[in-house]
Parts: structure tokens; sequence; C-alpha cells
């Protein structure tokens, strides 16, 4: 699975908030629950909280880049019902995803 440690996967996916997993990754998947589901309740303390937690802005705004990016997507697969591709296709676009990320503009001439 990319080179990931496949039970510390199936651990987050389950549980993040039980999942063996260090402090700074602990924050940044608290603050993409609370982003999706509750980003009324954001506030400076929630950045201040990561900042404490040892992640860069830079690392935030990242993060929240990418949940923006997926509830995108999901959203507009839900309306129209997009199907849903196979294991191998998923595999490879993973692949893709982790070499080269979601800014492709930088690897453009």
């Amino acid at each position: 699975m990319l080179g990931l440690d496949e039970a510390l996967v199936h651990a987050v996916l389950e549980d993040w908030r039980t999942a063996p997993v260090d402090n700074r990754m602990r924050a940044i998947l608290g603050y993409l629950e609370k982003l999706t589901l509750h980003p009324e309740q954001l506030g400076p303390a929630d950045m201040d909280e990561l900042l404490e937690a040892g992640l860069s802005k830079t690392a935030v705004y990242e993060a929240g880049y990418v949940c923006f990016l997926f509830s995108i997507i999901d959203r507009l697969a839900d309306a129209f019902d997009f199907t849903i591709p196979d294991a191998d296709l998923v595999a490879s676009s993973g692949r893709f995803l982790n070499r080269f990320g979601y800014t492709m503009t930088r690897y453009l001439p």
C-alpha cells in the first residue's frame, strides 16, 4: 500500500484517537475532523494547538487544501454518481499522488 504500514492505516481509519500515531499526526487528524464536520467551530486557538504540537503553518495549510479538494471531489462524485474505480486504478493514482502530490504545476516547464 504505497509503502505504508497497512495495519497503521487501518488503525487510523478505525479510530485516529487511539491509533499509534505521533502527536503531530493526532493533532492534524483532529483538526481535519473538525474542519470537515464543524468548520464553524474553528478559530485561532486551533492553529495555536497545531503549532504547539510541532506542525508548521505550511503543513496545516497543505492538509487543509487536501481536505478541501477531497470534499469537493466527494460532493461531485455523489452529485454525478461517479463510478468507483477498480483497485488497480486507485493504487496507480495513489502512487502518482505520492510521487508528485496535488500540485502538478510545479513539474510543468
